[in-house]
């Protein structure tokens, strides 16, 4: 029976970890990488002042236990970097949620194809722009919901997966929703 040892039972689990472990570092390093190139850093050293938004990315990044090397390159790829920007998209999910969908590519449209085909399989569309931040207040941490909005179980379930399947996508950096 082959399959059914501890190894391969350690392997499975492991390489399932090293998946989304790779996944997340790969969004903290365009993250870091973005913010470095705004800040004109090139190196990091001890003495030099960072801007707030590459303070927070470093710090996000030490949270998820990121080595230091891996921090290190991602700042200094920022000077030879294709421009990377940040893009915000706007929906209404299910039961009229607003959501606030945060990417960060180096393809305009390729990000927003593949945002619209997932939105799309949930009988979602993107809304304009300032659609939907008006019921959020943007600070440090991200976007924090002003008016909060009751859904039942069953359209919390269907945003739950729709959140999901944006996040897994690797030009989704964030998604905030007003959904109670």
């Amino acid at each position: 029976m082959s399959g059914h040892n501890k190894w391969s039972k350690i392997k499975r689990q492991k390489g399932a970890e090293d998946a989304a472990r790779s996944k997340l570092f790969g969004k903290l390093v365009r993250a870091i990488t973005v913010e470095a190139k705004k800040a004109g850093t090139s190196s990091l050293t001890k003495n030099t002042p960072l801007s707030p938004g590459l303070e927070t990315a470093i710090r996000k990044a030490r949270e998820a236990n990121m080595p230091n090397d891996t921090i290190e390159r991602a700042v200094k790829k920022s000077s030879e970097d294709a421009a990377m920007e940040s893009i915000t998209y706007e929906a209404y999910g299910p039961g009229g949620s607003a959501l606030v969908i945060e990417a960060l590519t180096s393809n305009r449209n390729k990000a927003a194809q593949e945002i619209k085909a997932i939105l799309a399989k949930h009988n979602i569309t993107l809304a304009a722009p300032g659609s939907a931040t008006w019921a959020f207040e943007k600070n440090a941490d991200g976007w924090l919901a002003k008016t909060p909005v009751p859904v039942s179980e069953e359209e919390g379930s269907k945003i739950g997966q729709l959140i999901d399947e944006l996040e897994s996508n690797d030009e989704v950096q964030e998604v905030f929703t007003n959904a109670e």
